[in-house]
């Protein structure tokens, strides 16, 4: 089956509820997307401008009643997952074991024999609440044997990663400011962390329904780079699913798509629906950057920094920011910017946000197939 991109991406906006938006609850949309970055951007508007209906603290409130975590998990940063989809890919995170690396043993001063135990008075420590990193410090230094990771165990840092990664941590309500770790076992959607061939296949899968059609470069960029899971076991898991997944030509490139979704895919029009999103939004994370068919390589540089996007039709096509009560839009789209479009996510990014904008400024960057001056519309 041949699928071009337009057709592909359009299919994909559909499955991350960008066209059209979800009915759904916030945590059916995390799930979909597997992770929302909490390091950068806006966690409540990534996940907003996805539902048709949507308040700040959404995100907030799924947090503080168990429905998402917030965990260590993806290259090393802070993520909101499901408590299902956290335990499928934590999973494959802690199969590293990078704590048992001889760097580690030595920097620390830990066997790998001292973690079993380390781990339970960690766990004994938050048994009666969240504590800020310099409570849980206190607390496990208390215990002669670990004295001296005091400094490891107050900041949020490396070390405090591999207790997240095997299920012992998640982060907290935030208290006078400053982040808290609590038990994820409290959690009561918390399962634990699945068999590691389970979890593969089931990343596998989840990967590919949201981010579908990829290739397998771009499974090894998820779950290869992103977690350190190892590239034969990939290859395995992929196998595994065998007729469950199908191959598909994406403009010449051998590309996978689950089998359910086949059909579906195969009968998806190409549209060319606008959508603003906050910088480091899924969907330009979960192919990378460097996928040329979602992101034009004039406009890498930007997006890797974090700019707040503009997709039309899955492509970005700009970048947008707000100042004051104004919302400029840098258009590097080749077709003129589609005006109605703009006032409609211009009054989304409002809501959104929770402010007001009075003026919307319109700039052709020089990446534009023609430029001029710009519009200003009040």
């Amino acid at each position: 089956m041949r699928i071009d991109s337009a057709r592909a991406l359009a299919w994909r906006m559909g499955r991350h509820f960008l066209a059209p938006l979800s009915a759904g609850e916030v945590d059916d949309v995390v799930a979909r997307l597997v992770a929302v970055p909490a390091w950068s951007g806006d966690a409540e508007f990534a996940v907003g401008v996805r539902r048709e209906r949507s308040v700040r603290g959404d995100v907030v409130a799924a947090l503080a009643d168990g429905r998402l975590v917030k965990v260590f998990a993806f290259r090393g940063s802070t993520q909101v997952m499901t408590p299902e989809r956290a335990g499928i890919h934590l999973a494959l995170r802690a199969a590293s074991r990078m704590w048992e690396r001889r760097s580690w043993q030595t920097h620390y001063d830990l066997t790998p024999g001292d973690w079993p135990a380390l781990r339970e008075v960690v766990r004994e420590a938050v048994e009666t609440g969240p504590l800020t990193p310099g409570e849980l410090a206190e607390a496990v230094t208390a215990r002669a044997r670990f004295r001296h990771l005091g400094p490891a165990l107050s900041r949020l840092d490396t070390f405090l990663k591999p207790f997240f990664w095997q299920g012992d941590l998640c982060f907290g309500p935030t208290r006078d400011g400053e982040a808290t770790l609590q038990a994820l076992a409290h959690n009561p959607r918390w399962t634990g962390l699945p068999d590691l061939d389970d979890a593969g296949r089931r990343a596998v899968r989840a990967y590919l329904s949201a981010y579908g059609p990829a290739t397998a470069a771009h499974l090894q960029y998820w779950l290869g780079e992103g977690l350190g899971a190892g590239r034969k076991r990939i290859e395995g898991w992929l196998a595994d699913l065998g007729d469950d997944v199908i191959a598909v030509d994406l403009n010449g490139a051998a590309s996978l798509v689950l089998t359910e979704h086949a059909e579906e895919l195969a009968a998806t029009e190409a549209i060319g629906a606008v959508r603003f999103l906050t910088g480091h939004d899924q969907w330009v994370l979960g192919p990378g950057t460097a996928d040329r068919q979602v992101v034009p390589p004039e406009l890498r540089p930007a997006v890797t920094r974090g700019a707040n996007v503009v997709i039309a039709g899955g492509v970005v096509a700009g970048t947008w920011k707000v100042a004051k009560e104004t919302l400029a839009v840098a258009w590097s789209g080749a077709a003129s910017p589609p005006t109605e479009a703009l006032d409609g996510q211009t009054e989304r990014v409002a809501t959104l946000l929770g402010r007001q904008i009075e003026e919307v400024q319109v700039a052709r960057t020089p990446t534009s197939a023609r430029q001029d001056n710009g519009t200003s519309r009040s």
